[in-house]
C-alpha cells in the first residue's frame, strides 16, 4: 500500500510541473509575439537606394547608422539643419574641431561647432561629406539627430506609419 504523504507529495510536484509548463509556454508565446512586433519596427531596404523607416511607438522615426564609422542611433529630425551630436559622441567618433557656430534649439541658443566632410550612414544610405553640428544636449550619448545636411540629398516621403528615403537619380 502506498504512503498517503508520498502520494500527496507526488501530486503537488505534478501540479507544480504543469503550472511551470504553462508559464513557460506563455513566456515563449509572448516572447515570439514581441519579437515579431519588434521586427516590424526595424528599418529595412526596399530595392537599391531606398530605406523604409517605420514610425516607432514614441511617434518618431529612428534608424541605426554611423558617424565616421562610430555606431549611432539616429532620431530623424526633418526640422534640424544638420546632423547633430553631443560632444561625447563627437569625441568617440574622432571628429576634428569644427568652426564655431551658434546652435538654435527649442531651448534657446548655445555655442557649438560645425564639422564638414564627415561620412554618415543611415541604414544602407551613405553620404561621405555631411556637415555635423557638435553641441547637442538632451539625448543619450549614442544618439544623434539626422538632419537636413544628410536628408537633403535624398527624396523624403513621410506617410502615416513610415518614412521612405530614396537616393536621387
Amino acid at each position: 500500500m502506498s504512503n498517503p504523504h508520498q502520494t500527496a507529495r507526488w501530486g503537488a510536484l505534478a501540479i507544480a510541473a504543469v503550472w511551470m509548463a504553462i508559464a513557460g509556454a506563455l513566456y515563449w508565446g509572448f516572447e515570439y509575439f514581441e519579437q515579431s512586433r519588434q521586427a516590424k519596427l526595424r528599418p529595412y531596404s526596399r530595392g537599391a537606394g531606398e530605406l523604409v523607416i517605420p514610425r516607432q511607438r514614441d511617434g518618431h522615426f529612428h534608424v541605426r547608422g554611423e558617424i565616421n564609422r562610430q555606431p549611432v542611433t539616429f532620431l530623424v529630425d526633418t526640422g534640424a539643419s544638420h546632423v547633430s551630436v553631443n560632444q561625447a559622441l563627437a569625441e568617440q567618433a574622432g571628429l576634428p574641431q569644427g568652426a564655431p557656430m551658434t546652435l538654435s534649439t527649442a531651448n534657446g541658443t548655445r555655442p557649438g561647432q560645425l564639422v564638414r566632410g564627415v561620412p554618415v550612414r543611415a541604414g544602407d544610405l551613405v553620404l561621405n561629406d555631411a556637415s555635423i553640428s557638435v553641441g547637442l544636449s538632451g539625448l543619450p550619448i549614442d544618439q544623434a539627430l539626422l538632419g537636413q545636411s544628410f536628408l537633403k540629398h535624398f527624396d523624403v516621403e513621410i506617410g502615416r506609419d513610415t518614412m521612405v528615403l530614396r537616393r536621387r537619380p
